[in-house]
Parts: structure tokens; C-alpha cells; sequence
């Protein structure tokens, strides 16, 4: 019997010899050079915590909330789409898998299953992720659909209004199914999408790229479902956010998977925080692969962070099991990582457990100066 992995990167590469070199690059690969997607992985490890000695931490409670709705420790899952890619009881084996972890699944709109498949496996909390679409009878008829089926917030990504260049999926000339949460309203059962859009072909243009700050007023008084914007990466969109309605955001660079040469989420996450100052909720994706990497956003202010590429690499490696020992390994290293550091809860992680600069910069002398 294989050993079972001991942490996400064994994951992954036990996921990669198992699906197919097409499935495997559209999950792990990013836009054009994919220069964010490799320096992320080395801010998130620049940043180095402070262990503290002599505290009581022999109870530790990972546990929060997330709009008001319990879980049991601050990682939730991305809205990704396709997970039949990675394995054939795609979303309602993921959906399980957050319900048995007791925390929180985000529904794309281009799942492999539809919204109300999903809603009727769920046993945790669910939101449902849209877009704006052109036609905003479709907006609301996806916010409504998601209302309907027992779907507690409304996740608005906003950061992919335009194709994208990603240079894996390119060369293998990769394509998916079609979600079928759009085949009753597009009538395009059966088609295909593309690689960069995230929608149909044939219907790639049903987002609307001019959607702008005054239609997410529109749909906050339109929907009864909390909104949550995902996508912002600067702190005057976060202010807009709540400026417009929006009860939290999510800071994401979608997995740079639209535009590389980006800041990591990581480095722009302490000034979104500061711009909506406490009056929405603030979350992270975005790299994570370590407990000691939810330590660390959530000391910079999120209050829980998602996953997404991690959860693919579950799937595929072991359906339900799979992606329930990704959240798992996750909860034991944040839980470890709270120990040594002191933390006893989430609320009690700021940003004094953390530094960027060695000290050791302080003790060397100055640089010589010449005439």
C-alpha cells in the first residue's frame, strides 16, 4: 500500500502522474509567463513568525465565522470550476468532503454539477459564485436559482472580464464540458468551453465587460443573499466594495490565472484591510499550501482563506478522502503553527506574530561612504 501524502505538494505531484497532461496544466497553470504564480510561492516564505514561549496553549480553538455562519477552522473552498476534471463525482465529492471538515464550499457557476445537485449533497454551508452577465434577467435568474436551493451568500467574481493568455492550455489545445448550470437558459448542452473564459463557447460573451460599481448596487438590492466580491487586489476597490453594498471580499488574483505580474494576494492584503476597516469582511485566496501560510494571512487580517488549486489535487488523488486530508493537513499544521506562536484562537493572531527583515540587517554597519 502507497504511503499516504503528509502534505499538499506530495498531493500534487501524486495528482499530476494521475490525470492527463491537459487536465493537469489547466488546473496548476497561469497566465502567459506565470511570473506571479512561481514569486508567490516565495513572498509567502519571506515572511517569517515569531515563536512565543510560556503561554497556556493547551486549549487551542480554530474555529470562526464567516457572514455570521460557524466553521470549524478559517480555510474554505474556492469556487473552481470543472472538478470533474480531476474526478467524476466532481463537486458533490467536494461538497461532502467541506461538510465532513465543517467548513464552507463556494460553488462555481461553471461546476460540473448544477447548483441545486450540489445543494441537495451539502451538509456545511455553501455560497454560490456568478458573474455579471450582459443579460441581467440571467443575473438574477443565477442569484435566484442560488437563493432557491439553500445557498447562504452570492460570490461576485469580478476580476475576469477579459480572455486570458494562458500558454499551457494553448499548446495542448485543451478544452471542457460545458457547465451545466447554463444548458437550460443557453441552450448549449453538450458544447464546449473554452480554455480562457470560463463560459461557453459560442456564449463567450455572455459576461459583460462594462459592468461597473453601480451593478453590484443593483444586485445587493435585488437579491437577499449577502454579496461577496472577489477579485480585488487594490484598497480602493475594497473600499468600493463596501461602498456598494458588498458584505465581504475576497482579495484574489484568481489564481493569476488572467494577468500575470501582479503583486502576490499576500503583499496587497494588509492594505485592503485597512481601507474597509472593519466594516466588511476581508478573506484571502491564493497560494496557500501550508498551515503556517493561514497563519500568516490571517495575522495580516483575513479573517479565513480559500483554496483551490489544492482541493483539485485532493480529487484526483482520492475523490472525497482526497480532498477531506487536504483540509485536514491544513487544520493540523494552523493548529501546530498557533501552538508555537502562542494563539490559542484565531481572533488572537495579528500582525505582531509576523516580520519581513531580519534583525540582523539592524547590527551590520553602514555601507562606506565615499567622496
Amino acid at each position: 500500500m502507497d504511503a499516504k501524502p503528509v502534505n499538499i505538494y506530495e498531493y500534487e505531484e501524486i495528482a499530476r502522474g494521475k490525470l492527463g497532461r491537459g487536465e493537469y496544466d489547466f488546473i496548476a497553470g497561469a497566465a502567459t509567463d506565470e511570473i506571479t504564480l512561481r514569486r508567490t510561492r516565495a513572498v509567502l516564505d519571506s515572511i517569517m513568525m515569531k515563536p512565543r514561549m510560556l503561554v497556556d496553549i493547551s486549549e487551542r480553538d480554530l474555529s470562526t465565522t464567516v457572514l455570521g455562519q460557524e466553521i470549524s477552522f478559517p480555510v474554505m473552498l474556492d469556487p473552481a470550476g470543472n472538478h470533474s476534471a480531476a474526478h467524476p463525482e466532481a463537486e458533490l465529492a467536494t461538497v461532502r468532503a467541506a461538510g465532513a471538515a465543517g467548513t464552507l464550499m463556494a460553488l462555481s457557476a461553471q461546476a460540473s454539477r448544477t447548483l441545486e445537485e450540489v445543494a441537495q449533497a451539502a451538509t456545511g454551508p455553501i455560497w454560490f459564485q456568478q458573474y455579471f452577465f450582459k443579460d441581467r434577467g440571467l443575473t438574477l435568474e443565477m442569484a435566484r436559482r442560488a437563493e432557491e436551493a439553500g445557498y447562504s451568500a452570492l460570490c461576485l467574481t469580478v476580476d475576469a472580464k477579459v480572455k486570458p493568455k494562458r500558454e499551457r492550455n494553448i499548446r495542448n489545445d485543451y478544452k471542457g464540458p460545458a457547465s451545466p448550470n447554463y444548458a437550460a437558459d443557453l441552450n448549449i448542452a453538450g458544447s464546449n468551453w473554452s480554455f480562457g473564459l470560463d463560459a461557453p463557447t459560442g456564449a463567450n460573451d455572455i459576461r459583460d465587460p462594462a459592468a461597473a460599481w453601480a451593478d453590484l448596487d443593483w444586485l445587493a438590492a435585488n437579491t437577499r443573499l449577502p454579496l461577496v466580491v472577489k477579485g480585488i487586489m487594490v484598497a480602493e476597490d475594497g473600499y468600493q466594495s463596501a461602498e456598494y453594498g458588498a458584505k465581504a471580499v475576497i482579495v484574489s488574483n484568481h489564481g493569476t490565472r488572467y494577468l500575470d505580474t501582479t503583486f502576490a494576494t499576500i503583499e496587497v492584503l494588509p492594505e485592503v484591510v485597512d481601507a474597509v476597516d472593519g466594516r466588511i469582511e476581508v478573506y484571502m485566496d491564493g497560494g496557500i499550501r501550508r498551515g503556517s501560510d493561514v497563519f500568516k494571512a490571517l495575522a495580516l487580517g483575513a479573517r479565513a482563506v480559500l483554496i483551490g488549486r489544492p482541493l483539485f489535487w485532493g480529487l484526483a488523488v482520492d475523490g472525497e478522502e482526497g480532498v477531506k486530508s487536504v483540509l485536514e493537513i491544513l487544520r493540523d499544521e494552523l493548529d501546530a503553527t498557533m501552538g508555537m506562536c502562542g494563539k490559542t484562537t484565531v481572533e488572537s493572531i495579528d500582525r505582531d506574530s509576523l516580520g519581513g527583515v531580519s534583525p540582523l540587517l539592524s547590527l551590520l554597519p553602514a555601507a562606506p561612504q565615499f567622496l
